[in-house]
């Protein structure tokens, strides 16, 4: 079966579980429910990836209660589609899906795009169009994990990043994520990076990514772990250092007691560029890292969000 038929039946929160029982015991399957409140409940339980996710899906959420389920877009798949609806009166809309579809067709949201001045974010799926000249292209498999370049706080750590990477300089990326910003790091010129995440998952992922880019692990290493933590790590860290700049993509509050540790890993005069800072916390951050010996050279804004640029200070 080549063709098939996605059913969307319109619900409420409070509806959504007798909808469903009604809807299985009618004979459908695989229902797939979507709702504002559970992504709500997701996101506030995985709070370390928030600043990753698309402002557009957000938008595409906000009010959302809905069942979904499949049949055959054929005379049969519709004569199932209409008993499993049968006594149900709810708003129901369809929508033809081709087979292709179920594994590729999320691809056509990730177009390549140009970040900053320099810098060229591309689907793997891309490979081999014509990038921009004057571009730096960094290839990704969007489909991985969180951190695609899509979402204002990496582009702004991006835009931080392409203008003071330099050949020769070593790079700590925390909270790498998929690894965008080490990876754009290393093809810059960085000669060397090392990554770190709390999610187990995003050590493959950024490795995948990394060989995407012509990147072995002679250039770059990554690590699970949590640096406010596990003191085990951090002085592996800072045997591995010291590094020129230190990225950290992440949140507000772990910028801030990050912000009294950084000057380990720290080169002397080395940049710490952080970003995924809503806006209106921008001015606490900033005291955070004055006030632990690192001077604000830079300040960028997007919408509702904030990355800064901080060079280390001379010890005391």
């Amino acid at each position: 079966m080549d063709n098939w038929l996605e059913v969307t039946v319109e619900t409420s929160d409070e509806e959504m579980e007798t909808l469903a029982a009604r809807l299985t015991m009618n004979g459908a399957e695989g229902l797939v429910l979507e709702d504002e409140t559970d992504f709500k409940v997701f996101l506030e339980e995985n709070r370390q990836y928030w600043d990753y996710v698309d402002d557009a899906l957000l938008e595409r959420m906000k009010g959302v209660a809905r069942i979904k389920f499949y049949v055959p877009d054929d005379e049969e798949g519709r004569a199932q589609m209409a008993a499993a609806l049968e006594g149900i009166g709810n708003p129901v809309s369809t929508a033809p899906l081709k087979e292709e579809d179920w594994a590729y067709g999320w691809q056509k949201y990730y177009q390549p795009m140009a970040v900053g001045e320099r810098m060229y974010i591309v689907p793997e799926w891309e490979r081999g169009k014509p990038v921009p000249q004057g571009r730096t292209a960094v290839y990704l498999n969007p489909g991985l994990t969180f951190g695609t370049g899509s979402h204002a706080s990496t582009q702004l750590c991006l835009g931080l990043l392409e203008g003071r990477v330099i050949p020769r300089q070593k790079v700590l990326d925390l909270g790498c994520g998929s690894g965008i910003l080490s990876v754009a790091a290393l093809n810059l010129g960085a000669v060397e990076a090392v990554g770190v995440d709390i999610d187990p998952k995003a050590v493959g992922v950024a490795y995948e990514n990394a060989q995407l880019n012509g990147i072995g692990r002679d250039r770059y290493t990554v690590r699970a772990g949590d640096v406010l933590s596990d003191a085990g790590l951090v002085e592996e860290l800072v045997q591995a250092g010291p590094y020129e700049i230190v990225l950290a993509n992440i949140v507000s509050d772990v910028i801030i007691p990050l912000s009294a540790q950084v000057h380990r890993f720290l080169a002397p005069g080395g940049t710490f560029l952080c970003s995924g800072i809503i806006d209106s916390r921008a001015d606490e951050v900033a005291d955070a890292l004055e006030k632990n010996g690192l001077e604000i050279l830079e300040r960028l804004e997007r919408d509702g969000w904030c990355a800064l640029a901080a060079r280390a200070g001379r010890p005391g």
